[in-house]
């Protein structure tokens, strides 16, 4: 396929992440690599976000014209009509334009001290309890996702508070797992286990790593959002291999209105460029990394929810293109 390049100006709206973080670089990268193959005077901007349900909320609401967002399993109930994003209006013009692969877990972690090796145990304890999460304001998926659990338990925030347990809500994962490092929290629910944060969770306290109660696994797999596995020794004191939820991969999101040329440049740049964004975080181990490299085209092109036309027509080509290659 031959490199392409788009002979019109363009106004093109990104969103990413609070500012600082890997939803801006993908931004960044691929705001670059467009420009570089656009005419003259074609102008990029990318906003903050929070990175969950509100990337969707800009896309179909024309303030934006691609999101960044996690994790993909939140997207994987929308064919059947169901999930944390099933009821957001005009959700059947959201396309996809590819997935940048991470390797992400939401993790339920406590204090030892409380003495539980369960979930369910949880709600036993309720008086005690101060929960470090992110708040379920119907943006963060990280609390839509917690607090999804912790109902399941028993635990909901209105029977939480009347018991005298406290939740600690933080927008962002680093200043929930410093809480429970510190003790200001005894449970923990988060996501990026790869940040250093999560490596010194047990400086000061012994922890508890709770794997997922059956019924929490039944009803994320209503959702369509399954879980995955934490492996023996990745998180500090981690002795077994640990199920949690999934919470993996950056999907990016446009409208079904995107123009052609746009998303199939957006995907011929995420394959052709990759090594461009890859270069950001070889200083890392793959496994410790925020984005999962090397980079696979055909992880790139599997998206949760269906491709713009033109942006699968790329990766087709694109494969095609590679399969024809006599090494």
């Amino acid at each position: 396929m031959a490199e392409p390049f788009i002979d019109r100006k363009i106004t093109l709206h990104f969103q990413g992440d609070w500012g600082l973080a890997n939803f801006h670089r993908v931004c960044g990268w691929l705001c670059q690599e467009i420009r570089a193959r656009s005419a003259p005077g074609s102008r990029f901007a990318i906003w903050s976000g929070s990175g969950g349900a509100d990337a969707v909320h800009a896309v179909l609401a024309h303030d934006v014209d691609v999101a960044v967002m996690t994790p993909t399993a939140a997207l994987g109930g929308l064919g059947a009509g169901v999930g944390p994003l099933a009821d957001v209006p005009g959700v059947d013009q959201l396309r996809a334009l590819g997935t940048v692969p991470q390797r992400d877990r939401l993790v339920t972690c406590v204090d030892a001290a409380l003495g539980v090796s369960r979930m369910s145990d949880l709600a036993e304890l309720m008086p005690s309890l101060r929960i470090a999460t992110s708040p379920d304001n119907g943006i963060n998926l990280i609390g839509r996702a917690a607090h999804r659990q912790l109902s399941v338990l028993g635990v909901t925030p209105e029977r939480l508070r009347e018991a005298g347990g406290t939740f600690l809500y933080a927008e962002r994962p680093h200043p929930s797992i410093d809480a429970l490092r510190d003790g200001a929290a005894n449970v923990l629910i988060h996501e990026a286990i790869m940040v250093p944060n999560w490596q010194r969770i047990t400086e000061r306290r012994e922890v508890t790593y709770l794997d997922v109660d059956p019924a929490v696994a039944e009803a994320f797999a209503d959702w369509h959002w399954p879980t995955a596995t934490v492996p023996n020794g990745y998180l500090p004191t981690l002795d077994h291999d640990l199920t949690a939820l999934e919470f993996a991969d950056f999907p990016l999101v446009c409208r079904a209105d995107l123009p052609d040329d746009v998303a199939s440049m957006i995907a011929w740049c995420m394959v052709a460029t990759r090594s461009v964004i890859e270069g950001q975080y070889r200083h890392l181990p793959p496994e410790r990394s925020q984005i999962t490299y090397p980079l696979e085209p055909k992880a790139i092109a599997t998206t949760p929810i269906p491709l713009h036309p033109a942006a699968e027509a790329t990766y087709v080509a694109l494969d095609e293109d590679s399969r024809a290659v006599v090494p």
